[in-house]
């Protein structure tokens, strides 16, 4: 089994550092890997330091950053600590030939005779037309007065704009929603306000509603008859909102929290 360099005495390493955070979460191995679809065994031997399952340097670092996220952790550093440790660096993109630049500059300097003969000969005859448009002061200048605009063209903004205006205002989306909840239901929305967390949610026969990692602006809402169960990872970086009231934060940054929610006025179970 093929492992990487050894870390620094002042940092883990990229695997230790995801086992921790994994842990920290209140995360198994296998939830990991449902939320992330890599593998049990290429987790569980990323969190040993052994990259030989990914499948090269690239898969590596697509792993670990999956992997990252999921547990609530930056993946870039991690990334960077990856390639230091194992020598590897991203090949820049290629650059055009020299010569490619020097043909493209050098051919804007040829004059344009064709299209600058044609704008001749076009504004000439705009202005020949123009002049026969006009006229005079006899007779042809009332050929030339524009026509008045028709009842169908100046009353359709009018009464577009009067529509617009008695419309309602639109709905606050944060609560509408949740106050809209049919009675004798229990209705939970969850968002990521503060930062990437994971979530697992159930309803009162055990089914699973929802897991995986919520990123920073993302939302999920759940409804029931009976009863709502939460499992949430990075309690602090999520807002709840239960039964249409706004219950703030679900916990403290980092902190792994379990709770229940059911119809009427929302209590912690």
């Amino acid at each position: 089994m093929s492992l990487g360099n050894t870390p620094t005495e002042d940092r883990p390493s990229v695997g230790h550092a995801l086992a921790q955070a994994r842990i920290a979460a209140g995360l198994s191995i296998d939830e990991v890997s449902t939320s992330t679809r890599v593998r049990v065994p290429i987790v569980q031997s990323i969190e040993q330091d052994d990259f030989s399952r990914c499948g090269g340097d690239v898969y590596a670092r697509g792993h670990i950053r999956t992997l990252a996220r999921a547990v609530g952790l930056d993946p870039e550093p991690l990334i960077a600590q990856y390639a230091a440790e194992h020598g590897t660096e991203v090949v820049p993109a290629p650059v055009a030939p020299m010569y490619s630049a020097e043909k493209i500059r050098s051919e804007p300097r040829r004059p344009n005779w064709t299209a600058a003969m044609v704008a001749a000969i076009v504004a000439v005859i705009g202005f020949v037309g123009y002049t026969a448009f006009t006229g005079d002061s006899d007779g042809n200048g009332a050929k030339a007065d524009p026509a008045p605009p028709t009842p169908s063209s100046s009353a359709t903004k009018p009464t577009t704009q009067t529509t617009k205006g008695t419309l309602p205002p639109t709905p606050d989306p944060t609560g509408s929603a949740i106050a809209a909840a049919p009675p004798g239901k229990v209705t939970v929305k969850i968002s990521a306000e503060g930062g990437v967390s994971w979530v697992q949610a159930t309803d009162h026969n055990g089914k699973r509603l929802f897991q995986g990692s919520l990123k920073k602006g993302d939302s999920e809402t759940f409804t029931d008859d009976k009863k709502i169960k939460l499992v949430v990872g990075n309690a602090g970086a999520v807002q709840l909102f239960v039964n249409g009231k706004d219950l703030g934060a679900a916990g403290t940054d980092g902190q792994v929290v379990r709770l229940t929610y059911t119809p009427g006025d929302p209590a912690q179970g």
